[in-house]
């Protein structure tokens, strides 16, 4: 089972004696999707990402543990107690999100199954203000770039904001830096999440990290682990949001976005002089690698535009 962007994304931090007594009962969880893995690579330093079906599982795993008295024979010992604790914080997690479904439940129970829905009307809200952005593929020489408008919203989605307006096809891994601080997808970066101390970029803002009265700010923005596509990401103004106008919006930009694959800035650089120069012994080989033709120069805003509004497969419905 995959999660979906809007599987709602608990964050907990489990530690100490609780954390020990969940680890020594991970031979329960051997096909809750991975859930097993999870709690023993978990050092429980920093918060866990944990879905719905998590929950139910660990509720399951403790309920089964806490009522074997082979485990626990005394219901006094700090073990107990500690597993007890869990129990009680992850029922309580649990219920403040999901426990309006009971409600309704049991609403439906009185009413014969036929409880009101309420129904959204209208279009999508227009924004006061969005955040303009100047985005450099750092190490090319002239410079690649793009100046987008976007609302505020999370990394994550502003990661797919850059992918379309640059031209990436979102083949790769990636994640943002800001000072030292790393922030990623938990499920794209499950194994290194906790080791290298990883901040959830599916619910972090914009308006979470760029401080108030500040009119630049800088966070990097790195993209394909192997080519290592580094951006340098430039916050450069809140502007009002023109009336009628949809966003998110290429405004400006240069040059075309690289073939996928191509080696980083330096393949890159060899592919541009090989492609342009008959007399290269890799030039027929590289113009059919990237289709035929490649124009360097080329870039559309408009163009852009028209991918970010379309936005990026959700690769989370897809696995």
């Amino acid at each position: 089972m995959k999660p979906g962007s809007r599987d709602h994304r608990h964050r907990l931090l489990i530690s100490g004696d609780e954390l020990r007594e969940l680890q020594r009962h991970t031979g329960l969880m051997a096909e809750a999707f991975g859930l097993d893995r999870k709690i023993e690579n978990y050092k429980g330093t920093r918060p866990i990402t944990l879905y719905r079906w998590d929950l139910d599982c660990l509720m399951d795993v403790i309920d089964l543990a806490i009522r074997d008295e082979r485990d626990y024979p005394d219901r006094s010992a700090p073990a107990y107690l500690a597993l007890k604790r869990l129990r009680e914080r992850l029922h309580q997690e649990y219920d403040t999100v999901y426990g309006h479904e009971k409600a309704l439940s049991d609403s439906k129970a009185k009413t014969g199954g036929k409880a009101k829905k309420r129904v959204a009307v209208g279009k999508a809200v227009q924004p006061d203000v969005v955040y303009q952005f100047k985005i450099t593929l750092l190490d090319t020489q002239p410079p690649i770039w793009r100046r987008i408008q976007v609302p505020d919203c999370t990394l994550d989605k502003l990661h797919e904001h850059i992918q379309t307006a640059m031209g990436w096809t979102n083949s790769h891994l990636h994640h943002f830096r800001i000072g030292e601080q790393l922030y990623g997808d938990p499920m794209l970066m499950a194994e290194n999440f906790e080791d290298m101390e990883y901040e959830d970029s599916t619910t972090t803002r914009l308006s979470d990290i760029i401080p108030e009265g500040r009119r630049r700010f800088r966070l990097l923005y790195e993209y394909d682990f192997g080519d290592s596509w580094q951006h340098d990401v430039l916050f450069e103004k809140k502007v009002e949001a023109e009336a009628g106008q949809k966003y998110p919006l290429c405004v400006d930009g240069e040059r075309a976005c690289p073939p996928e694959d191509v080696g980083g800035t330096w393949g890159y650089a060899d592919f541009v002089e090989a492609i342009q120069n008959e007399d290269n012994e890799r030039h027929d080989e590289l113009l059919e690698w990237v289709g035929g033709s490649f124009d360097p120069e080329a870039f559309d805003p408009a163009a852009a535009t028209k991918r970010m509004n379309k936005g990026l497969p959700d690769w989370r419905r897809m696995m």
